[in-house]
C-alpha cells in the first residue's frame, strides 16, 4: 500500500458558522479550524457555569471539534466537557480525547497497551457521557509497548464502534512512520492526525514532523498556539495581572521560557504587524499557525467569553508572505522544542 500525499488542506465553507472547517488527514472528516480545548481549564480553573456558557458559545460560532484527554485534571475535564455539552446534537460534535499518562499508581493504568487502551476509552465515554469518541490520540509514544499491538487495538475499537479516527500526539517522524508501516502490514486503521506543540514561539513541527505528516496523510492538531497566552500581548513589559497564567504557580512552571525579555521583547514587536493586518495580536498568532496546510486546526483555551469571541475571528485571516516575513526574521525556525507534559 502507497502513502497517501496530502497536499493542502483546503477549507469547507460553511455559511452560517463564524469560523471554516478542514479536512483531517486523509479522511473525510471535517474540523473546525479553531478547535476548544479543556487543558487547565475545565474541571480544574473554571467553574461548571462557565465550562457550559464557554462551550456552547463555541458551538454556536461553529467550533466542532472539542479536545480532552483522560488525565485533564485527573478526569474532571471531560467530566465537565460532557456535561457542557449535553443536549447539543452529536453528530454536529466531534469529540477527541487521549490517554498514555498515568491514571494512577496502578503497573497497568498507563501506556499504549490494549487493557489500558481499552479500559481508558470506556472510561473515557462514561465521563463524557457519549458511546462513541471521534477521535482518540496517543498522548505520546510508549517504548514499553510494541506499535503493532497499540495499532491492531485501534482498528479493533474502532470495529466495535467506540472511535471513529485514532491519532497521535508529540510523535516524531519515525514513530509516525512505524505507525502506518504497521497499519499497512496488518490492514487496519491508519492514524488521521498528530497533535503538536505548535506557535511562533515554538516552531519545532517545521523540522520534519509537518513533512512526514503530509506524506503520510495525517493533519495536525496543534495545542498552545498563542503560547500559553504570551502572544496575546498580555504580558507586555513583563506584567502578570493576578488571574493570569502566569502569576499561576500551579500552572506556570512551563511558561518560564516563554517569558524571558527578549521574547517578550520580540512579541511586542509582533503588535505592529497585527495592526497593519487590522487584527489582534492573538488572532494574528492563530492565523499564522493556519497558514501551513498541513495544520486542520489550532486549540485554543479560553478562560473568558470574549477571549473566545477574539479567538474565532482568526479563521480565514490570510497572513502575507512579507509579513511571514518579518515574523521569521523576528522567530525563525529552530530545533523542536523541550517536550512538556500536556
Amino acid at each position: 500500500m502507497q502513502p497517501i500525499v496530502v497536499r493542502d488542506r483546503p477549507r469547507v465553507e460553511i455559511e452560517w458558522a463564524a469560523v471554516k472547517y478542514r479536512r483531517l488527514g486523509h479522511s473525510g472528516l471535517a474540523v473546525s479550524e479553531i478547535g476548544l480545548g479543556s487543558w487547565l481549564t475545565f474541571g480544574s480553573k473554571l467553574d461548571s457555569q462557565t465550562t457550559r456558557t464557554i462551550a456552547r458559545r463555541a458551538f454556536d460560532h461553529g467550533i466542532n471539534l472539542f479536545d480532552t484527554a483522560d488525565v485533564y485534571a485527573d478526569g474532571a475535564a471531560e467530566i465537565e466537557l460532557g456535561r457542557a455539552l449535553e443536549g447539543l446534537p452529536r453528530r454536529h460534535l466531534v469529540l477527541a480525547s487521549k490517554c498514555f499518562f498515568p491514571a494512577s499508581d496502578r503497573a497497568n493504568d498507563r501506556g499504549l497497551s490494549r487493557k489500558h487502551l481499552v479500559e481508558s476509552v470506556d472510561e473515557s465515554l462514561r465521563r463524557l457521557r457519549v458511546d462513541y469518541l471521534d477521535l482518540h490520540q496517543c498522548h505520546r509514544w510508549d517504548p514499553n509497548t510494541p506499535i503493532d499491538e497499540t495499532v491492531r487495538t485501534y482498528g479493533d475499537l474502532i470495529r466495535q464502534g467506540k472511535l471513529l479516527y485514532w491519532g497521535v500526539s508529540q510523535w516524531t517522524s519515525q514513530q509516525i512512520e512505524q505507525a502506518c508501516r504497521s497499519a499497512e502490514l496488518h490492514g487496519a486503521y491508519r492514524p488521521v492526525s498528530n497533535q503538536p506543540e505548535y506557535s511562533i514561539l515554538s516552531r519545532g513541527l517545521e523540522s520534519d514532523v509537518a513533512g512526514t505528516c503530509a506524506r503520510e496523510g495525517l493533519s495536525q492538531l496543534v495545542f498552545s498556539p498563542l503560547a500559553q497566552g504570551v502572544l496575546s500581548g498580555k504580558y507586555k513589559g513583563g506584567a502578570r495581572a493576578d488571574d493570569s497564567r502566569a502569576a499561576d504557580s500551579e500552572r506556570s512552571g512551563w511558561m518560564r521560557d516563554l517569558l524571558e525579555p527578549d521574547a517578550l521583547e520580540r512579541v511586542e514587536r509582533l503588535s505592529t504587524l497585527a495592526k497593519e493586518l487590522k487584527c489582534t495580536m492573538a488572532q494574528l498568532a492563530i492565523a499564522w499557525c493556519l497558514r501551513e496546510p498541513n495544520v486542520a486546526s489550532a486549540i485554543v483555551g479560553v478562560t473568558r467569553i470574549n477571549q473566545l469571541e477574539d479567538n474565532v475571528l482568526a479563521s480565514g485571516i490570510s497572513i502575507p508572505r512579507e509579513v511571514e516575513a518579518q515574523i521569521d526574521q523576528l522567530f525563525p525556525p529552530a530545533a523542536a522544542a523541550p517536550e512538556r507534559r500536556v
